[in-house]
C-alpha cells in the first residue's frame, strides 16, 4: 500500500482519485512514499528516506527545496496549465480595471448620500461620470511576455477581443507554439515589446534569469503610458522601478496580485490580494493533475510534468519494472543492464532519458528480481535511487 501525506487543503476530487485498497492518504502519516501539498513551505524540512515523490497542487514550486530533492532522487511535480483558465480571467479583469475607471468608480458610488432621491442622484451621477470616463482595449496592443500554457490563453483571448497581441519568450516550447494563434507577432527581445505596446502581461516563471525582468533599464524602453500587469510572480518586477515610472509618465497603471507595503494607496496601481488561481474549478484541476501523476510515477514509474527529472514514460510489455536515477554521467546505464545479466534478468524493454546532471531510466524485466540483485543495483556509482514497481 502506498501512503501519502496531504499538507494544505486539497480538493476532495483529487483526494478520491487514491483508491482505498491500494493508497493510505492523510495530514499525519508515517514513511510516505508522497507528499501531496499547495502552499507548504518544505525549506529546512527533513525530507525521510521513504519519500520518492512531492506533487505541488500549482504551477510555482518556491516553496519545495527542488536542489535538495534531485540530489535525494525525489521526483517533484507541479501542474503547469491546470489553473491557466483561473489566470487568464483574472487577467482580463486587470486590463479591463486599469481601462474603464472601474474600481474608482466603485469606491464613488459608494461613498455617496443615501439620503438623496433616486432622481437628485441621478442628476448629480450625470454630472460626475466623465470623472471616469476611460479607453477601450479594442484596437490596443497587447505585449505578452511568456508564451506558455498561461500566456497562449492570454494572447489568444485578447485577438478575439480585438487586441494587436505581439509575444516575446526566448524559451517557447513546440507545444506551446503550437496553441498560439499566427496572428500573434513575435518580438526579438523585452525592449521592442515594451517599446510597441499599450499593455503588457507578465507570464514567466520565478527563475534567476527572470529576477526583475522589469526594471528602471527595461522601462525606460516602454511606450509612454504603458499598463503592466502582473499575475505571474512578484520577483519579476522591481518594486523599486515601478513608482519612478508612473510619476515619470512611462506606466499609466500598474496591476499586480502581489501587493507590498511601499505600492498600498499609490495612484495608478492596482493590488489584488494573491487570487490568481483562486477559483474553485483550479484547485479541483491542480488537485486532478497532481493525484494522476503521483498514481502513474508510483504505479508504473512514469514522469509527467517533473521540474527537475525528464518526462519519460513507457507503455508496460509485461514482467517486473525498475527504475532508477543516476547522475547523467557515462557507463551508468551499462552497469546496471550487465548486473541484470549476471543475475540472470532478462530486459524486455527499456527507455532512459537525461535532464541537465540527472538521468532516469525504466526497465522492464523477467526474472526473479532479488534482495541482493536490488542491494548491488544501488551500489553501483552514480546510481541514486532505484525502485521496483
Amino acid at each position: 500500500m502506498y501512503k501519502i501525506r496531504t499538507y494544505n487543503q486539497i480538493s476532495t476530487c483529487g483526494l478520491e482519485r487514491f483508491s482505498r485498497a491500494h493508497y493510505e492518504v492523510a495530514s499525519e502519516i508515517t514513511h510516505p512514499d508522497a507528499y501531496l501539498l499547495r502552499s507548504q513551505n518544505l525549506h529546512g524540512d527533513e525530507l525521510p528516506d521513504s519519500l520518492q515523490a512531492i506533487a505541488r497542487a500549482g504551477a510555482g514550486v518556491n516553496n519545495v527545496p527542488v536542489e535538495h530533492c534531485s540530489r535525494q532522487g525525489v521526483v517533484v511535480f507541479n501542474t503547469p496549465g491546470a489553473n491557466a483558465n483561473a489566470v487568464k480571467e483574472l487577467v482580463l479583469t486587470g486590463l479591463l480595471l486599469s481601462s474603464r475607471g472601474v474600481s474608482e468608480g466603485l469606491a464613488f458610488v459608494q461613498g455617496l448620500d443615501a439620503g438623496q432621491s433616486a432622481e437628485q442622484m441621478s442628476t448629480y451621477l450625470e454630472g460626475q461620470k466623465k470623472r471616469f470616463a476611460g479607453t477601450e482595449i479594442a484596437g490596443k496592443t497587447l505585449g505578452v511576455v511568456g508564451l506558455g500554457a498561461i500566456g497562449s490563453m492570454v494572447a489568444n483571448m485578447a485577438l478575439t477581443l480585438g487586441m494587436k497581441v505581439v509575444g516575446y519568450d526566448p524559451a517557447i516550447s513546440i507545444e506551446a507554439a503550437w496553441r498560439l494563434s499566427s496572428k500573434v507577432g513575435k518580438m526579438d527581445n523585452l525592449h521592442s515589446l515594451l517599446a510597441c505596446s499599450d499593455y503588457v502581461t507578465l507570464h514567466v516563471p520565478s527563475l534567476e534569469a527572470t529576477h526583475h525582468l522589469i526594471n528602471p533599464d527595461s522601462l525606460s524602453s516602454a511606450k509612454p503610458g504603458l499598463k503592466l500587469l502582473n499575475f505571474a510572480r512578484e520577483e519579476i518586477v522591481d518594486p523599486g522601478a515601478i513608482l519612478p515610472a508612473l510619476a515619470a509618465g512611462k506606466l499609466s497603471a500598474y496591476v499586480a496580485d502581489f501587493p507590498t507595503p511601499d505600492l498600498l494607496g499609490k495612484e495608478g496601481v492596482l493590488l489584488l490580494p494573491h487570487i490568481g488561481a483562486s477559483t474553485q474549478e483550479a484547485e479541483e484541476n491542480c488537485a486532478l493533475m497532481a493525484a494522476d501523476q503521483l498514481i502513474d510515477y508510483l504505479e508504473h514509474g512514469n514522469i509527467r510534468n517533473s521540474v527537475n527529472f525528464p518526462n519519460i514514460s513507457m507503455d508496460r510489455v509485461g514482467g517486473r519494472r525498475i527504475t532508477f536515477s543516476n547522475h547523467n554521467v557515462s557507463g551508468v546505464l551499462g552497469d546496471v543492464l550487465s548486473m541484470l545479466a549476471d543475475h540472470k534478468v532478462n530486459v524486455l524493454d527499456m527507455l532512459n532519458k537525461s535532464r541537465d546532471a540527472l538521468a532516469y531510466n525504466i526497465v522492464d524485466v523477467e526474472g526473479e528480481v532479488t534482495k541482493e540483485l536490488l542491494q548491488g543495483l544501488t551500489g553501483i556509482e552514480h546510481v541514486i535511487k532505484i525502485r521496483v514497481v
